[in-house]
């Protein structure tokens, strides 16, 4: 028998399978390198749920920093896990519908000690801003607008909606100066300006989405809110008068929706 006849198979197939097996080795070890390149995420406001992007940035309504709201891997991607899975544009919408808002303890400009979920939100509409007194950009004319709002819906401030005002520099901003500073702009009853301890005020403008790491970047934002319906929504702060008005008066009726969302962002 010719044993050589039959060795040049063999040996074919050997060389074969083991060319074959090393290229399966690496793609096996590959295989976790490409899945952890391939994931692609997408952001959104979380008060704004239709403003979407593919890269971290602001939303152009209010300012609050997009968050992550999906990331999704490649078909070869095992399952995701518990822990690395994340919430769709629907589920944030949903989620961030009731605003979580701390009790913290603050001072009003007349140094009334208040707690400011139970004393100055809760079952009541408001509209939120932010400012600090020594600051000469955009904290006049945000007062100024409040002033106009206190002006145009009368005897409804301090009844039907209340005005807040918070300090994002509560080291500098003591009652005494917030209550100085509101008097250029003649707030009246149902206009609350609100400082206090740092930590409870860093923790506060944390839960509103207005923590800056500079005094100077806070939002121009207005939050309008109708707790006892469960209703809040943003605007501009310096956009038109009858806007804001427009905004309010929605809120207040508990029917923020495309009306509401088409008065926005623009000054």
């Amino acid at each position: 028998m010719n044993t050589r006849f039959y060795a040049v198979p063999v040996l074919a197939f050997v060389i074969l399978f083991g060319v074959d097996g090393a290229a399966q080795s690496r793609q096996s070890a590959v295989a976790p390198r490409e899945l952890a390149t391939n994931t692609v995420r997408s952001y959104a406001c979380p008060m704004h749920p239709e403003v979407k992007s593919n890269k971290p940035g602001k939303c152009p309504k209010c300012k609050m920093d997009l968050r992550v709201v999906k990331a999704e891997t490649s078909a070869r991607a095992a399952k995701p896990t518990e822990s690395t899975m994340t919430s769709t544009p629907t589920d944030v919408s949903r989620s961030n519908r009731k605003m979580v808002i701390p009790d913290v303890e603050v001072l009003d400009q007349d140094g009334n000690a208040l707690h400011f979920y139970t004393d100055l939100i809760k079952d009541k509409t408001v509209a939120i801003n932010f400012i600090f007194t020594n600051c000469t950009t955009i904290c006049p004319p945000l007062a100024a607008t409040f002033a106009r709002l206190q002006k145009e819906m009368g005897d409804k401030v301090g009844k039907d909606v209340h005005l807040i005002s918070i300090s994002v520099d509560p080291l500098t901003d003591t009652p005494e100066r917030l209550k100085a500073w509101g008097a250029k702009f003649k707030a009246g009853p149902g206009w609350t300006f609100v400082t206090g301890e740092k930590a409870e005020m860093d923790r506060l403008l944390n839960a509103l989405g207005a923590a800056v790491s500079k005094r100077e970047d806070h939002t121009p934002t207005v939050i309008i809110g109708n707790d006892g319906k469960n209703i809040w929504t943003r605007t501009y702060g310096l956009a038109k008068i009858s806007q804001i008005v427009g905004v309010i008066n929605d809120v207040m009726a508990g029917k923020v929706g495309e009306s509401a969302t088409t008065r926005e962002t623009q000054p």
